[in-house]
């Protein structure tokens, strides 16, 4: 079998221990006769394997008690509308409360712009004026902001939060999709966090929900019931059928996990392959990173050839990524929005795929100029 090394974004790699167990319970999981994909959603054979994957996650994040976990669908995307309406919704006539964006991609730019039909969103602080280089200081929320919201860490241009703000009462919203269980993170300090599973949890098709028992309940009338997260977690993430087979795969991706130690082991890892890549960077004479070395992306790394004269610089690139492929280096191409490259280096991507990407840049390097 030839695997290759697939940098992507998203949907991205997989654990191979994962994706090995998965095909041979294909047909049989857990002894039941019956593929994941074929149970019940509320059988006695596929509850366990819910409880066990909120169990796990509850481990491996600390998630207080105080805190609901939900299996939900509609991508990360699909809360940028659910998280207004159910923190800051009002009825017809009633006027629109308040909630704050730090704006700091193109993820939290859909995210304001959905708000914006909804409540009044305002953009605290954007870090626009320099192509999203870097991390804007977040301003302290008003008093009358229903909620705060951030993107942890922006899959599009390579940045992440280096500490998390303090937004006081105010509770602090944020998309953790293409970070969620790369590094520590203390749950308390966050009112709501959304994830779409296709990064570092498992396949497209589930989204992840955290939120503290608080905040549930705030939507009003109006807004639909699948959109409600009380009615969701009422229903225990079973108000209708749920992505039952994503769940499962999310399960045996937090054993692994765990396996390797938990969220402390791989931030170590994490940090090893980030800091092999941009060394590397730093030494190149072809290639470089357009971020700000203090809001670099462990998750997300994206590099230009800028040692290259700039009426081929583009031909060049393109090139790069080609011939990457053919050597079993996968989707390396940067976002349509930004161009250039972009590396990937979720939880399971282990870190001979780093040094291999490294070997064939040098390589690439060295012949092209």
């Amino acid at each position: 079998m030839n695997r290759v090394y697939n940098f992507a974004p998203g949907p991205s790699t997989l654990p191979l221990p994962v994706l090995e167990r998965a095909a041979a319970e294909m047909t049989d999981t857990n002894g039941t006769g019956q593929s994941v994909m074929e149970m019940s959603h509320r059988s006695k054979d596929f509850k366990p394997i819910i409880e066990k994957t909120e169990t796990l996650l509850r481990s491996l994040m600390g998630i207080p008690a105080n805190y609901k976990v939900l299996f939900l669908q509609g991508g990360a995307s699909l809360q940028f509308a659910m998280v207004p309406l159910n923190l800051a919704g009002v009825n017809v006539g009633e006027a629109r409360k308040k909630a704050a964006y730090i704006d700091t991609g193109v993820w939290s730019s859909k995210a304001f712009a959905e708000a914006g039909k909804y409540v009044e969103a305002r953009i605290a602080a954007s870090s626009k004026d320099k192509a999203y280089s870097y991390i804007p200081a977040a301003p302290a929320p008003a008093v009358d902001d229903a909620y705060y919201h951030i993107t942890l860490n922006n899959t599009i241009v390579g940045t992440k939060w280096a500490s998390v703000p303090d937004t006081g009462s105010v509770p602090l919203v944020a998309d953790i999709s293409s970070c969620i269980l790369s590094e520590p993170l203390d749950v308390s300090r966050f009112g709501v966090l959304y994830a779409g599973a296709q990064k570092n949890l498992g396949p497209a098709g589930t989204t992840v929900v955290i939120i503290r028992d608080e905040l549930i309940g705030k939507a009003p009338e109006w807004v639909p019931a699948m959109l409600r997260y009380d009615i969701h977690e009422k229903e225990d993430s079973m108000y209708n059928t749920p992505p039952c087979y994503g769940i499962y795969i999310i399960g045996l991706v937090l054993e692994w996990l765990q396996n390797l130690g938990g969220v402390p082991a791989i931030y170590e890892l994490n940090k090893q392959k980030a800091a092999l890549f941009y060394s590397y960077l730093e030494s190149s004479k072809l290639f470089s990173s357009p971020i700000d070395k203090n809001f670099r992306s462990l998750m997300n790394i994206p590099f230009v050839a800028s040692g290259a004269s700039p009426d081929k610089q583009a031909e060049l690139e393109a090139r790069f990524v080609k011939e990457a492929a053919d050597a079993s280096l996968v989707n390396l191409a940067g976002h349509r929005l930004v161009g250039g490259m972009r590396a990937s280096l979720y939880n399971a991507m282990p870190i001979d795929g780093v040094k291999a990407l490294i070997a064939f840049m040098d390589a690439f390097e060295k012949k092209s100029i």
